[in-house]
């Protein structure tokens, strides 16, 4: 039987909902309410929908009252419940950036990449079986548009550079912004007396560094109190965190470029990474051993050093 989930509550109606995937902490889904509906914001994998469930539950609400389903981007960690959420949820319409809506629809083409990326083993494990999304419950959101739950406006921002199909979403209510992967990386683990440290997100095959800089700019143009990040959980002090974010952004541009014609490139550029992440992290007063930080990070140094080598290879028209 599935432990219950582990919710965290916010002030203005707004839940994270651990999803389970990988490790506690390591991805959220968000619960956003008014008064007589619901937003899911992020489904996790087909492993978190019951987690979503019960949620939903603990906070008196069901699967009917769910307006909106709502995905920030494709990627799985984001989307891959997806279409076994809007089974569930039978009132809800799913919300989608116009380059992902037919990846949704039709999975198979992003199944097929994923598996590439990660092999069959890692993709059965962790995604399992992609449901489609009915055509006609799926509605496509333009960059600047505004749609309401009940009365509590949500906006829509085209927000590229982690990925091409990546939106964020304003709650004016919190005056937050539920960030995707556009506004990097903060785990619980790594907090100290200075606050959250930060660090960003790249892809495999999507990243790009000035694009994602200006999303982030574009995102404090609205002086927000808060970032709800899919990994994980709301933080404040946005602009401290922006400006981290940013440098982090050059830092990583500058080690790839570095190490660009490197024997075993990956390797160089990984622990090149890793070591800069830790001296920050050290800097920020984290005191986590050097292994425990490592295991918090492990992954997205791998994935950051895909998307950094894919850089490299592609950018310039290459």
């Amino acid at each position: 039987m599935q432990a219950e989930p582990r919710l965290y509550a916010y002030d203005g109606g707004v839940t994270a909902v651990d999803s389970g995937f990988n490790r506690s902490q390591m991805a959220a889904c968000y619960l956003l309410e008014s008064d007589t509906s619901v937003a899911v914001i992020e489904t996790g994998t087909n492993d978190s929908v019951p987690r979503i469930l019960k949620a939903l539950e603990a906070r008196g609400r069901s699967a009917e009252d769910v307006q909106y389903v709502i995905v920030t981007h494709v990627h799985l960690d984001h989307a891959g419940g997806a279409g076994s959420l809007m089974q569930a949820c039978p009132n809800a319409t799913f919300l989608v950036h116009p380059r992902g809506a037919r990846h949704m629809i039709d999975p198979s083409r992003l199944e097929a990449s994923v598996r590439q990326v990660y092999g069959d083993e890692v993709f059965n494990r962790d995604y399992g079986t992609l449901v489609p999304i009915p055509e006609s419950r799926t509605r496509v959101v333009e960059s600047g548009e505004t749609l309401e739950l009940d009365d509590r406006p949500l906006h829509f921002l085209d927000t590229p550079g982690h990925a091409r199909h990546h939106f964020c979403i304003w709650d004016e209510t919190t005056r937050g912004w539920f960030t995707g992967d556009t506004f990097g990386l903060s785990y619980r683990e790594l907090d100290t007396a200075r606050g959250p440290f930060i660090f960003p997100t790249t892809t495999p095959i999507q990243f790009d560094p000035g694009a994602l800089k200006n999303s982030v700019e574009r995102l404090m143009a609205r002086d927000p109190d808060w970032m709800y990040l899919t990994h994980f959980g709301r933080v404040g002090d946005t602009a401290r965190l922006a400006g981290d974010l940013l440098g982090r952004i050059d830092e990583l541009v500058a080690i790839a470029e570095r190490y660009s014609d490197a024997e075993r490139r990956g390797k160089v550029i990984a622990a090149a990474m890793l070591d800069g992440l830790e001296e920050a992290a050290r800097d920020h007063g984290v005191k986590l051993s050097s292994e425990d930080f490592h295991a918090v990070v492990a992954t997205d140094v791998q994935l950051n050093t895909q998307g950094l080598e894919f850089w490299l290879d592609h950018r310039g028209g290459r």
